[in-house]
């Protein structure tokens, strides 16, 4: 019979779960040297955030098929070397869902009618009505700002609640904004016109301080925010400022910069700020759906069934995975291209596969493709298990076509993207020491390794061009490693792929533009 491991706590129905298939074995609080001596000893593994499972761990588990994570992050997992083990690694995606945009309408409501300070008012002996007059949320503008699976949640009730709907999300199809009552625009209008924002979006290089001193002096004076997402959105030094001065009427956070919340002048302000611990995942519910979700799907993997929720790379037999290993990661790779090429709203992605490609199985390189063309929007949220759930939700049509007559390469992968920023392709080939080429780019043929930072231009083909970009680029201080030039005529329209040594400093590929000849350009960083 198999054995599983839970080393942190986990509500009693998923240890019931559990024992169905498997003797299960509580252990809570080992050392990590005491949790690699004894991970020999079985086949799966169910933790929450306190339990470290290092790569000694991994390569100590001899026997482990999977490792269960019974709430959202993996942070507290060495996934790769979990993949490289052949190991399974699962979490709960959804389990929080209701809970964290439960508490952002809570929030949202206690904010707008003073319930805390009321509340200890009352307790305090007072009984001062004046002091505690509140607002309501009908008629009101909301701006969710991410509308995933939680701010959808949040539209959905809110739109009921009589709110008015604005949205910013420039993944998401317009179509699904629609089926939500939202309207879709862009951060600046959201920031000027809501009565109440609502952050439902990841911590990125690209969203850390997004409400800054700058945006929140845009904003009415009735305005009020509401994080219960990830600390670092919000700059917390400009919030207490603004709030101090009047600038908006209020906020709500429950996340921080740094937790536990120590010295900040937040803790100084009274009815317009509430503050609370985290709590955005803490209901019993919660607790029990996590413990669910991720106890049976350590059952199916015991029986031999796939996983629902894999962070890694699921349901692929171990034969099928060696061959198609190195394709994956092209399609990856040219997916997260063509995503930048076509800018964050994708409408429709067309996937080509050619040569050899197309006697194979394609629903692996389909999801590496998507999970690549995501990757700029979700960051470690998309894996293989979720990138095609996540496109459907999306609005993104995707559409395969093979053809084993073209036989330039072995094999080759072209993707067609239909985005913000127009219509463009890529296709790209493996060599034959795997190395990965881009061999067109728009149909214009090309022939370079992809590289982390990388400029792309279209221009027309004449002389001089080359050398003003590349004094352009020696004024940024950029450097350039690599430049290819792709063209079907002389003296017609070209392509210029460019590799930098360091991400591109913004307002480049304004200033690149502005050159006579050059018709656009774009960053990409892969």
């Amino acid at each position: 019979m198999s054995k599983v491991l839970v080393s942190d706590p986990i509500d009693q129905v998923g240890i019931d779960i559990l024992s169905q298939v498997a003797t299960v074995d509580v252990k809570i609080g080992l050392p990590p040297e005491e949790l690699v001596r004894i991970m020999p000893e079985y086949d799966a593994l169910m933790i929450r955030s306190g339990t470290q499972v290092t790569k000694e761990m991994i390569e100590a588990g001899t026997q482990l098929k999977i490792i269960g994570r019974a709430g959202v992050g993996v942070d507290n997992v060495d996934v790769t070397a979990a993949t490289r083990a052949g190991i399974v690694v699962v979490n709960s995606p959804e389990g929080n869902t209701i809970a964290a945009a439960e508490h952002a309408l809570a929030m949202m409501l206690s904010l707008s009618r003073y319930i805390p300070d009321a509340n200890q008012s009352v307790k305090n002996g007072q009984w001062d009505r004046k002091s505690f007059t509140g607002v309501e949320v009908y008629k009101k503008t909301l701006g969710v700002v991410g509308l995933g699976k939680i701010g959808s949640h949040v539209a959905t009730v809110a739109k009921a609640m009589g709110m008015k709907l604005l949205a910013y999300d420039p993944f998401i199809s317009i179509e699904r904004a629609d089926e939500l009552g939202c309207r879709l625009v862009d951060l600046d209008l959201l920031f000027r016109e809501a009565d109440y924002i609502t952050l439902h979006i990841p911590k990125t290089p690209e969203t850390t301080h997004l409400i800054n001193a700058e945006a929140l002096a845009t904003m009415k004076p009735t305005t009020r925010i509401i994080n219960c997402a990830r600390g670092g959105i919000i700059d917390e030094a400009a919030l207490a400022e603004a709030l101090t001065n009047g600038t908006i009427a209020g906020a709500a956070l429950d996340v921080f910069e740094t937790e536990p919340l120590k010295e900040s002048p937040l803790k100084q302000l009274a009815k317009q700020l509430i503050l609370t611990p985290h709590l955005g995942a803490s209901t019993a519910e919660a607790q029990v759906n996590v413990a669910i979700d991720v106890a049976e799907q350590i059952r199916d993997v015991l029986l031999g069934l796939p996983a629902r929720s894999a962070v890694n790379i699921p349901g692929l037999r171990p034969d099928v995975l060696e061959k198609l290993r190195p394709y994956m990661q092209l399609a990856e790779t040219l997916g997260k291209l063509v995503g930048q090429l076509a800018g964050k709203r994708v409408e429709s992605l067309n996937i080509h596969l050619q040569g050899e490609l197309a006697s194979n199985a394609s629903q692996p390189l389909i999801v590496a493709t998507l999970k690549g063309l995501l990757s700029q929007a979700l960051r470690e949220r998309v894996n293989y298990v979720n990138a095609s759930i996540e496109a459907k939700e999306r609005g993104i049509r995707v559409v395969e076509t093979r053809d084993a007559s073209i036989r330039d390469y072995t094999g080759s992968l072209h993707l067609e993207a239909k985005g913000s920023l127009g219509d463009h392709s890529v296709t790209g080939v493996l060599l034959g020491d795997g190395e990965i080429r881009i061999t067109d780019i728009d149909n214009f043929p090309i022939n370079v390794p992809p590289s982390p930072n990388m400029l792309f231009t279209l221009h027309r083909d004449m002389p001089g061009i080359i050398g003003r970009i590349g004094s352009l680029l020696g004024d940024f201080n950029v450097n350039i490693a690599s430049m290819q030039v792709g063209r079907k005529i002389v003296r017609g329209d070209a392509v210029m792929v460019l590799s930098v040594d360091d991400p591109l400093p913004e307002g480049i590929v304004t200033e690149i533009t502005k050159v006579p000849g050059i018709r656009d350009a774009y960053t990409v960083t892969l």
